[in-house]
């Protein structure tokens, strides 16, 4: 097996601090929720895991949440997640977008999410989508806008 971060090349251009913004709309546009994010996605040099990503939200009336997520390398270019919140795969289409199949382990397999990550050319912006599928129905999407801070 390769390493990651030569076998998903544009995931390791990924690496770095991530400012943005989510903002959660139903299947006509109507926004169901937004709040802020700062994202760290990083490869550990001291083995613990092949990828490491922690979320960090804030909302308006000053709520947070932060949540881990680890991934496991598990070649032929794919990564793994499986933890207590999520459970899926992810890859890279070419050579600017990543996509990722996943689940959130409390909700069964009935709800689905389809992710996809577009990373600019200088590799200082990113845009994502989460299209939130359940029995084959949209049932609403998430858009997230990022910069990079580090």
């Amino acid at each position: 097996m390769g390493s990651i971060r030569a076998d998903m090349p544009l995931l390791a251009r990924h690496a770095g601090e991530w400012q943005g913004t989510y903002t959660v709309v139903d299947p006509r546009g109507k926004i169901l929720d937004h709040h802020d994010s700062h994202l760290t996605c990083s490869f550990p040099d001291d083995g613990s895991h092949d990828y490491y990503q922690v979320n960090r939200y804030t909302w308006a009336d000053g709520r947070s949440e932060v949540h881990r997520f680890p991934g496991r390398y598990l070649g032929d270019g794919r990564m793994g997640f499986d933890t207590e919140r999520i459970k899926g795969e992810t890859w890279e289409l070419d050579e600017r977008a990543i996509y990722l199949h996943w689940i959130y382990q409390a909700e069964g397999t009935d709800l689905q999410l389809f992710e996809l990550i577009v990373l600019s050319d200088d590799g200082m912006a990113r845009s994502r989508v989460w299209q939130w599928i359940k029995e084959g129905i949209c049932v609403q999407r998430t858009l997230i806008n990022e910069k990079r801070v580090a």
